[in-house]
């Protein structure tokens, strides 16, 4: 009898390696990457003057999604358990979630401050945050 694995953990597990890859490549594009995905000027202009903060800034953020990839995949039963897989699944899906709800107030109380980068690095932070927390939910009692 195959092993049942979950599907939506499997996918959560690919949208974050997804998020990681797309980290990577924007050390390698540059300061104009940098613009492109709503990094902010600084960054750009420091990654342009040969910096190496905008990289480890980035290669940290590129870790901790790949670190979030593997829960998902652990969750999903791909690979082994990890420690704390159940607490870890349920904080990577708050922090998705949050971050992606988190235009909200902005929307509210400063209409005006809302850029397109934030609308659609929300939307896409939500999405991140739904498909793990269906999956979460599927197997939470097995964790």
């Amino acid at each position: 009898m195959p092993i049942p694995y979950n599907t939506w953990l499997i996918v959560a597990a690919g949208l974050s390696a997804i998020a990681a890859l797309l980290h990577v490549a924007i050390i390698f594009g540059g300061s104009q990457w940098y613009r492109f995905f709503g990094a902010g000027e600084r960054m750009a202009l420091a990654a342009a003057a040969g910096r190496w903060y905008p990289a480890i800034v980035t290669t940290g953020i590129a870790l901790v999604l790949s670190v979030w990839a593997a829960y998902a995949l652990s969750g999903a039963g791909v690979i082994q358990t990890l420690p704390l897989l159940k607490f870890g699944l349920s904080v990577i899906t708050v922090i998705y979630l949050v971050r992606g709800l988190a235009i909200v107030p902005l929307l509210v109380i400063a209409r005006e401050k809302t850029t397109p980068f934030l609308l659609w690095s929300s939307a896409i932070c939500c999405g991140y945050g739904i498909v793990h927390l269906f999956g979460l939910t599927q197997v939470w009692s097995m964790l």
